[in-house]
């Protein structure tokens, strides 16, 4: 019973939009009408809790993946790439002046 009760808040909710408030908001409501147990209540919430910082986790580096691919695409250069660049044109420069 209580995983078909998960795979159903997951699936409703989304496991990447979850915040234990609203995981045990749900889950205290589920334990009141005697679905489930407390212990079963807390399982879940942090069960619930842990996939959803992971999916965010993994929702992140799929965003930070697409957007260094969009750039390259655009031929667009990075932070770092703008800041090599000045480093080595600073130490061009302390080259050229006279000692």
């Amino acid at each position: 019973m209580i995983d078909l009760l998960k795979n159903a808040f997951y699936t409703g909710l989304g496991a990447a939009e979850l915040t234990r408030e609203k995981v045990e908001e749900f889950a205290k409501e589920l334990a009141e009408k005697g679905k489930v147990s407390e212990s079963d209540v807390k399982k879940f919430v942090d069960e619930a809790v842990a996939k959803s910082d992971e999916r965010k986790e993994q929702l992140k580096k799929q965003l930070e993946k697409i957007t260094e691919e969009t750039m390259k695409k655009m031929n667009l250069v990075s932070r770092n790439d703008l800041e090599d660049l000045e480093k080595r044109l600073m130490e061009k420069l302390d080259g050229l002046k006279p000692n």
